[in-house]
């Protein structure tokens, strides 16, 4: 298979892979193409998560490559974004999956396990041995997780004691295992656990009649005096600090996806341009059309750009919540307004899922909200601007 890039990648950014990178992402894109776009729409349509693609997706080493214990060949930041990209393109909901076992459950582990956590869970996550979810979300704390958190965790002995609730948790009904964020009652400090999903008192309850990302499975999840012993605390988690080292990296790749989604809706609406005809003639050869198309077009190169940047900044060691928050807050605002003049492109068309195109506007929803809401994005970088704080 050949390497072809993508015609929406149109300053050539896919040229700074490496060929082994090049090489992982023929195979994936030939993978979502043959088994993963043939079923999106019926799979967002019916809210059901496609499961026989997780361990194909293992084998493709898409929860492998970030990490020391698992890592098939050297790679970067900027391929495991391309990944995301890639993912998003074809179907936003498989993107999250991923993004979440790899990200935020196994990247937990990277950030704050023990190195026997990391040794013992981290090559079961990137097997697809077992799923993983995270959770940080509750129902009455989001934005404000970092003092807001109302779940608990009290230490006696050897084991700890977690009650509260999460909310929005994604893969969470079919998860093996969970990492729980919860208030240490003793130092008010913010603590990771590896919970099992089978231990008692853990139960999770999907959430119904969502517009957007419905092949995800999110959860609402209630710990009623769950028990784990201290071998399942994350070592390395002491406080929102350690959590908020996960959550720079995952922002970063949200932003990619984020890209990948935009990537989605003009490809479809590309080809939609040259095949359906109005007044005589491919509606691709109207100027208006050809004004909603290159003004897609250019919000994806500039925020390929940014995301491209933001992870060199990554593997050169120097990125900052800041860089990540500000490539967050841009790339989903551009996202959300290039899918809604892609949809546009398609008139009522553009309603239906048959047209390729409703799907990557609605899923766009998701992204702009989660992994750090627009308004938060924002005050991050605009504390480093000016020095101060606004947050209340």
């Amino acid at each position: 298979m050949t390497f072809e890039l993508l015609g929406s990648d149109f300053f050539g950014y896919e040229n700074l892979l490496t060929a082994p990178e090049r090489a992982a992402i023929v195979k994936l894109r030939a993978y979502l193409e043959a088994e993963v776009r043939p079923i999106a729409n019926g799979c967002w349509d019916r809210a059901e998560f496609p499961t026989q693609i997780i361990k194909p997706l293992a084998e493709l080493g898409l929860y492998s490559f970030g990490w020391d214990e698992t890592r098939p060949f050297e790679n970067s930041a900027v391929f495991r974004g391309f990944v995301a990209l890639e993912l998003a393109r074809v179907d936003a909901s498989v993107s999250t999956f991923v993004g979440v076992q790899n990200g935020l459950a196994a990247g937990s582990l990277a950030a704050c396990g023990s190195a026997k956590q990391r040794a013992e869970w981290i090559p079961r996550l990137a097997s697809g041995e077992i799923v993983g979810a995270f959770g940080l979300t509750e129902p009455l704390s989001g934005s404000d997780a970092a003092q807001g958190l109302r779940t608990t965790a009290t230490r006696s002995g050897d084991s700890w004691t977690l009650n509260g609730a999460k909310r929005w948790i994604g893969n969470a009904t079919f998860s093996d295992v969970t990492i729980i964020w919860a208030k240490d009652t003793a130092d008010n400090q913010v603590k990771g656990f590896i919970v099992p999903t089978d231990t008692a008192g853990y139960s999770a309850t999907k959430i119904e009649g969502k517009i957007s990302l419905r092949a995800v499975q999110n959860a609402d999840i209630t710990l009623t005096d769950v028990v784990v012993p201290e071998s399942l605390r994350l070592q390395n988690a002491n406080s929102f600090k350690d959590t908020a080292k996960v959550l720079r990296a995952t922002r970063a790749e949200v932003s990619w996806a984020a890209v990948g989604n935009a990537i989605g809706a003009y490809d479809a609406a590309v080809a939609y341009s040259k095949q359906r005809e109005q007044f005589g003639k491919a509606i691709g050869g109207h100027q208006l059309v050809q004004d909603l198309l290159v003004k897609s077009l250019g919000n994806i190169t500039a925020s390929l750009g940014m995301v491209v940047r933001v992870s060199q900044l990554h593997d050169e060691g120097v990125q900052r919540d800041e860089h990540s928050a500000l490539t967050k807050a841009y790339t989903t605002s551009r996202m959300r307004e290039s899918v809604a003049w892609c949809r546009e492109l398609f008139g009522g068309n553009g309603v239906t899922l048959e047209y390729n195109v409703a799907r990557h506007f609605a899923d766009a929803e998701a992204i702009y909200s989660y992994e750090g809401t627009q308004e938060m994005n924002t005050l991050i970088v605009g504390r480093t601007i000016t020095g101060q704080a606004a947050f209340v």
